[in-house]
């Protein structure tokens, strides 16, 4: 049995899948590599075809709205990436055999109306029930989009020079989640108040609208180079596959890092940094120099906050967080402590 959950890391990936995916074609332009979000493929003419798959989210203690909020808005912050929205979304739901008929149309009905408000025409999938299907996940997903291949933004895009993003906070969708897994704990320890703000926090878990605002919504704007959305590993994970996919390595201030007050609490309850662990709602941006501030404003003005955290260098450099002018490795942490955190308070009784 294996000692690490979550997703592989870099080597596993290298060892068993970088070479070893299926038959070549041309027209393939990004396909699986560690720290993409999304893969390219070219079109006849000036059109290509972005495409990023993921886990669908079931946690009936959570929520069942707020499972399909995460199946389907998880995805389409991958999509965000490049710069535009999903348009397209294929569903493969493993559901457990006991699962309800009412519960899976209330599921259903929420996936819809996500969908319906990002504007994905759902095309397609598979629908089943499955006998010893108990996990946290329901399936997979895969949604697509369509756009001029010379405006599809990738991770690995991003160059030596470039200033890196923060939207919003760390530890965004850790504080939400656990908040609302365990509300007697945090409303014990942190009060009723700061209970409710954290679960409030639930629906920044987008970084949809991060994304389009940074590009314009008509894509106008051509001062950003890359964008990386926050998952497991955190804020530092994310830079870290941003400048591990770009060929690059990256000098981070850690005093500029944002971590909200509320974030800040929520996580010291449960033992965690919060720079390290899930944080959905975030994304990470590359830009010039130049348009740092052109592009702080830019989010501002649809009231996303955002902040410079450092800059991505010469490989050679390496990746170092920098503490009152010292440098630190970045090392890259396979496991997000948020599973850890999150099966200790369970096991713990805490409620």
């Amino acid at each position: 049995m294996r000692d690490k959950l979550g997703k592989i890391d870099q080597h596993l990936f290298g060892q068993f899948i970088s070479n070893k995916c299926g038959s070549h074609r041309n027209e393939v332009r990004i396909g699986p590599e560690f720290g993409v979000d999304v893969s390219i493929v070219d079109l006849t003419g000036e059109m290509a075809m972005a495409l990023t798959s993921d886990p669908l989210t079931l946690i009936p203690s959570l929520g069942l709205e707020e499972s399909a909020w995460l199946s389907v808005q998880l995805m389409a912050n991958d999509m965000a990436t490049t710069g535009y929205a999903p348009m397209y979304g294929q569903f493969v739901l493993n559901l457990p055999a006991g699962f309800s008929k009412s519960d899976f149309q209330i599921y259903w009905d929420y996936i819809h109306r996500f969908c319906s408000k990002i504007g994905i025409a759902i095309t397609g999938g598979h629908t089943g029930f499955i006998e010893g299907q108990n996990s946290t996940i329901a399936g997979g997903g895969t949604l697509i989009s369509i756009a001029p291949k010379n405006n599809l933004l990738v991770s690995k895009y991003a160059k030596p020079g470039d200033v890196i993003l923060v939207t919003k906070s760390c530890a965004i969708s850790t504080t939400a989640i656990l908040a609302m897994c365990f509300p007697e704990t945090v409303k014990n320890k942190l009060g009723t108040e700061k209970h409710q703000q954290a679960c409030a926090t639930f629906y920044n878990t987008s970084s949809l609208e991060d994304a389009l605002a940074a590009v314009g919504k008509n894509h106008e704007h051509k001062d950003i180079t890359a964008m990386h959305d926050v998952t497991e590993g955190g804020v530092m994970g994310a830079i870290y596959e941003i400048a591990t996919a770009s060929g690059n390595g990256a000098f981070i201030y850690n005093d500029k890092l944002p971590i909200g007050q509320l974030q800040n609490d929520v996580c010291s309850l449960f033992s965690l940094d919060p720079r390290n662990c899930i944080g959905a709602g975030s994304m990470i941006i590359t830009c010039k120099h130049a348009a740092v501030s052109t592009v702080i404003n830019r989010l501002a003005k649809e009231k996303i906050t955002c902040t410079a955290v450092g800059e991505l260098v010469e490989k050679h450099k390496g990746i170092h967080l920098i503490t009152n002018e010292k440098e630190s490795t970045v090392i890259y942490n396979e496991n997000d402590p948020y599973w850890a955190a999150y099966f200790k308070a369970l096991h713990s009784g805490w409620k």
